[in-house]
């Protein structure tokens, strides 16, 4: 990215190729949309084009990345909040069935145990989802996700720890309802 900052606009095809597929699966993880989420990998590359100057090479690459993410998701979602839509139609586009990309939960279980998982994750309210996909299935650092969610590592640990209770209790619940419906 330093390259990049530097006039070498070309390299960013090399970030690109590097970047995209976590950053498509962090969005689906978070929005469940796959359109969606491919038209917000490209505006994060393009926001990392036009702010490249905001790049300090002494912070980490990937912190300044998912941090651009999270203002393109945020700002999406209030555009499409200011959308003209009916609120049904909203609410049945907000709940379609998509299948995440795959990603590192797959290696821990197979099978049934990664329908739960997800289904546990999609109940979780979105911050919990999200510092869940930047430190488990993403594999950031507690420093880097800091920076991203501006607060000190030790809030993000503490962040985690509370998220991954609430997906054990909604993996419980989901198991449950799984098990009484066979």
């Amino acid at each position: 990215m330093g390259q990049v900052g530097a006039g070498e606009v070309a390299k960013m095809a090399m970030l690109f190729e590097r970047h995209h597929r976590p950053l498509f699966r962090y969005f689906v993880s978070m929005n469940r949309n796959r359109e969606l989420s491919e038209d917000l990998v490209q505006d994060v590359f393009f926001r990392m084009l036009r702010y490249r100057a905001s790049y300090d090479p002494a912070q980490s690459f990937t912190a300044w990345m998912y941090q651009i993410a999270r203002n393109a998701s945020v700002d999406s979602a209030q555009k499409r909040k200011a959308e003209v839509v009916g609120i049904d139609e909203f609410e049945d586009r907000r709940q379609e069935p998509v299948s995440p990309a795959p990603g590192p939960e797959e290696s821990a279980a197979r099978g049934q145990d990664i329908v739960l998982l997800r289904r546990a994750l999609e109940r979780l309210p979105s911050d919990k989802r999200e510092i869940l996909v930047l430190s488990r299935f993403q594999n950031m650092k507690y420093e880097e996700i800091a920076t991203i969610l501006d607060c000190e590592p030790g809030t993000v640990k503490v962040r985690v720890f509370r998220a991954m209770r609430a997906l054990e209790q909604a993996y419980q619940v989901v198991s449950e309802e799984r098990r009484k419906a066979l």
